[in-house]
């Protein structure tokens, strides 16, 4: 597979005017070429840090490591390069499988990023099992750091109210990026988590105390204090004129995430999470009592989303999708070279491809 005459970007910037050869599913050769105006641009595909499920699977059902490949292969199908599989809260002995079904997978696909355990140290459920949710213990640090080990990268969403400032930096200490959420914390609160360690807010917005000009809550401290927030653009999880105001406010710090069930990559219009049934309806993932339980969009098409709400060219929407996560979990940038896996996004005008290392699939704009 050849590239002639096409604009790179990645992580460094952009590269105008370049030929590429793949082959075997990686980059073969990256040379000079022709530049010229309106050329397609190719990119690395984006990095999803919250991946419930896909392919009919939740990562909590899974029972062997091809389970938790058959959910990456999902979103590979969507556009998406690697995930960080999630865990919606549990108990010790699900989470200690779901750890050694991602060591193993990770092993398999370096598409799996490493693991993110969405509590249950948290304090507002949300779609999680109330039932589940507990405050941390010397123990759970203990398994986390070993987790931490076995699994490479690991996210832990936690609510203040679960966890104490020291426990956090013992966490942070040990390389494991802490993100705030579930959380109806004051601003002070959530201000000291993250001078102890935490890095990251939990999709912004969401499950989380509001902002108020007197009381700016977990959102408040997210957007002057966190390095990074996550954010569900699916036109549902937050409104528009909401995203709009996050990146204005601090267009360093959005990464955008899927928040992805099991029905992602699939025509099922229902699936079971903790014991409820789930509907899909009109875009959107709901219990019974109408809560959120979860977005139906792949990255890509958030990403979509942002480049129509803010008017920008979707290629400048990108390295937010593909640098950020990668920069978050590494502390490098995202840079296509020689040798690297060919996972890539190809964008044509208003033609969208992304290659899996195998195929190309066309990616289209969410209905």
């Amino acid at each position: 597979m050849k590239f002639r005459g096409v604009d790179l970007l990645d992580g460094e910037g952009w590269r105008r005017g370049v030929d590429i050869d793949v082959a075997e599913g990686r980059i073969a050769a990256i040379r000079p070429g022709r530049a010229r105006d309106g050329a397609p641009v190719l990119c690395p595909a984006p990095l999803d840090l919250q991946v419930n499920g896909g392919g009919g699977r939740m990562l909590g059902a899974c029972e062997s490591p091809g389970d938790v490949l058959e959910i990456l292969a999902a979103h590979r199908r969507l556009g998406t390069g690697g995930i960080l599989p999630t865990l919606i809260s549990d108990t010790p002995e699900i989470t200690a499988r779901v750890v050694r079904l991602v060591e193993t997978a990770r092993r398999a696909d370096s598409g799996i990023l490493g693991l993110h355990l969405e509590g249950p140290h948290i304090a507002t459920p949300g779609a999680h099992d109330p039932t589940r949710l507990r405050d941390m213990t010397a123990e759970d640090v203990a398994r986390a750091i070993e987790a931490k080990s076995r699994t490479g990268a690991l996210m832990i969403t936690l609510a203040p109210e679960r966890a104490t400032t020291a426990q956090i930096g013992e966490l942070a200490r040990a390389g494991i990026v802490v993100s705030l959420g579930h959380s109806a914390c004051t601003c002070e609160a959530a201000e000291a988590a993250f001078a102890a360690g935490a890095r990251m807010a939990t999709h912004l917005y969401n499950a989380m105390s509001g902002l108020h000009h007197r009381a700016p809550g977990l959102v408040g401290a997210a957007l002057t204090r966190a390095e990074v927030f996550g954010l569900i653009p699916d036109g549902h999880h937050v409104a528009d004129a909401a995203l709009k105001v996050a990146l204005a406010a601090r267009p360093e710090g959005a990464i955008p995430v899927s928040d992805a069930m099991a029905v992602t990559g699939t025509s099922r219009e229902s699936f079971v999470l903790s014991g409820r049934e789930v509907h899909r309806r009109d875009g959107r993932l709901t219990l019974g009592d109408g809560t959120l339980a979860g977005a139906d969009i792949s990255l890509m098409q958030g990403l979509r989303h942002i480049a129509r709400v803010t008017g920008r060219p979707l290629a400048e929407v990108m390295p937010m999708g593909f640098d950020r996560p990668h920069r978050l979990l590494t502390g490098t940038p995202n840079r296509l070279a020689e040798g690297s896996p060919a996972r890539l996004i190809h964008i044509d005008g208003d033609r969208v491809e992304g290659f899996d290392g195998h195929a190309w699939h066309i990616l289209r704009p969410v209905a």
